[in-house]
């Protein structure tokens, strides 16, 4: 099971793209992507579920062009959208029952899953509730469950912890790990600590273009020796964000403590301390935007 990514572009007028030439190989595991809001990871994610077509390059599914044969994909995604759309009329198991007909699930296949993905997004309880009047974090669960219903071989899954509470996003990360021994899970966001907690690689895009694909460890070790933490000033930190990316600041009685990337010691009194995900992603982002900080 491979999803191949080839070159793919996607241009909506003579001067604005939503991707260049991006290419990227997947197999069974959770790819986390990456990326600041605009640079493209929803238009990728529309070209994948294939509801979007590339302007040049081509998605390759098992073999398959997704653009020429899409259905043998379409058979096996499970896809939630960004801006996630329901009946509030309807209940969830209503819902659930007109999504699994048009995924193509026979009656008494539909109804042991959803059964099943009520118990596991928590809504077991408000089955018979219209969504009119769920909020948006109930509404947000019962997106998940429509995505898994086919039980799919590609899960794809856009910011899908927006609007959840924190106990729902640990059960969300948990569901992802289970379900990414084999298929390919891919969790496009904004939030690196949602990737952190399940991505067992990730992939960083920028302006439309792919910037990295690696481990976790391997993105971990590209800063090593390179974030700081420095007590300073007040007064000095708008001195410091200029000079350096600052990737973290806590207020203390002595000044502000700043966390910061510098491939040297920024100042006598700065002490190396490990780096995070967050440090490496906001370092990468940085130097794809040509921000020029060290």
């Amino acid at each position: 099971m491979n999803l191949i990514i080839q070159d793919v572009s996607k241009r909506y007028s003579r001067d604005v793209w939503g991707l260049r030439e991006f290419s990227l190989t997947l197999s069974p595991g959770v790819t986390g992507l990456l990326g600041p809001n605009g640079a493209g990871k929803s238009t990728l994610m529309r070209i994948l579920a294939t509801i979007s077509k590339p302007t040049g390059g081509n998605v390759i599914w098992n073999g398959d062009d997704i653009v020429r044969s899409p259905d043998g994909l379409r058979r096996v995604l499970g896809y939630l959208p960004q801006d996630f759309g329901i009946y509030p009329n309807l209940t969830p198991v209503e819902f659930l029952n007109y999504i699994a007909a048009a995924k193509g699930l026979d009656s008494r296949t539909a109804r042991t899953r959803i059964d099943e993905l009520l118990l596991t997004v928590n809504l077991d309880g408000e089955r018979n509730q219209r969504l009119g009047g769920f909020s948006g974090g109930m509404r947000q669960r019962v997106g998940i469950a429509q995505a898994l219903l086919n039980d799919p071989q590609l899960l794809i899954v856009d910011e899908p912890t927006a609007g959840l509470d924190p106990e729902e996003r640990v059960r969300f990360r948990n569901l992802l790990s289970d379900l990414s021994g084999e298929r390919i899970v891919i969790l496009s966001t904004h939030i690196v600590s949602d990737v952190e907690a399940v991505a067992t690689n990730i992939a960083v895009i920028v302006k439309g273009q792919l910037v990295v694909h690696a481990g976790p460890e391997e993105l971990l070790a590209t800063m090593r020796g390179r974030v700081w933490e420095w007590v300073v000033p007040s007064s000095e930190l708008v001195a410091v964000r200029s000079r350096f990316l600052v990737s973290g600041t806590l207020r203390r009685t002595e000044g502000v403590l700043c966390r910061l990337i510098s491939p040297g010691i920024p100042a006598p009194g700065a002490r190396q301390v490990d780096p995070s995900l967050e440090d490496a992603y906001l370092h990468l982002v940085s130097g794809a935007r040509g921000e020029g900080h060290p």
